[in-house]
């Protein structure tokens, strides 16, 4: 049995094929949201990296933020259930979720049995979020993927002290301008995000073991500042970024079954 998840989000559309509940059959990644044909062509490569045509598929469920305008998705589902689905299926000993992703942070507490306690969400402002850090690698001219590299060689990280993305970036251009360390400099924007992400966390009580999945998860700058900020382990969740497209394939399971 094969069933598939999308998740679409703000700025990537990514997919999950599911073989009987239990195993990954293939997985793709689009750098194209909502809006776009990003969704279409996630769904096309899933489909050609695991073999399969779409009749071979029993379900499929969407998520994300461009869910309710997918029309080749069975059914829809919310962002938090998938995640939190997609996350205990990763590990189960998981009973605090951090996901940063492009447009909004959410903190998820489990339960035992992996379903949601709690949950806490910053959707309304871009500081604390992956724009956040494609602005700031965009400002610094180097690729958001060289931000963990820099933030894990820091000395004396500078502190940036505004909570508005506007604000934060002319503090930036100031530290530019005083030829401040680039790796003091980028760790200080890393610290950024997570002193916001883990005030947000806090909120909605943290609970071990603390799993972060989204895409900044991959910056372990962010993740060992995290670590920091809230005083306990935060571990990233294998195949970060996939989360909502992996909990909407077991959702699609669940359907089925």
């Amino acid at each position: 049995m094969y069933t598939l998840g999308i998740d679409i989000g703000s700025t990537t559309s990514k997919c999950v094929i599911l073989e009987d509940g239990k195993m990954i059959r293939a997985m793709s990644l689009v750098t194209a949201g909502t809006g776009t044909n990003g969704p279409a062509q996630a769904y096309e490569q899933v489909l050609q990296s695991a073999g399969l045509t779409q009749a071979d598929l029993d379900y499929v469920v969407a998520t994300g933020y461009g869910r309710k305008t997918y029309e080749a998705a069975d059914a829809q589902m919310s962002e938090l259930t998938c995640h939190a689905k997609g996350v205990y299926f990763q590990n189960p000993k998981c009973r605090t979720i951090i996901d940063i992703g492009g447009q909004d942070a959410k903190v998820i507490r489990l339960n035992e049995n992996g379903g949601i306690a709690d949950f806490v969400m910053n959707d309304k402002c871009a500081a604390g979020t992956g724009r956040f850090l494609d602005v700031m690698a965009g400002l610094l001219q180097m690729p958001v993927s060289d931000l963990q590299k820099y933030a894990l060689a820091a000395k004396e990280p500078v502190r940036i002290s505004s909570t508005c993305t506007v604000f934060a970036e002319s503090e930036v251009i100031s530290q530019l301008s005083q030829n401040v360390d680039m790796a003091n400099l980028v760790a200080g924007i890393c610290n950024s995000v997570a002193s916001r992400t883990a005030a947000l966390a806090k909120r909605a009580g943290i609970r071990e073991t603390v799993c972060m999945s989204g895409g900044v998860a991959q910056n372990h700058g962010v993740l060992s500042a995290l670590s920091r900020e809230l005083d306990v382990p935060v571990v990233e969740v294998e195949y970060a970024q996939y989360m909502g497209a992996l909990g909407a394939a077991i959702a699609a399971y669940e359907k089925v079954i």
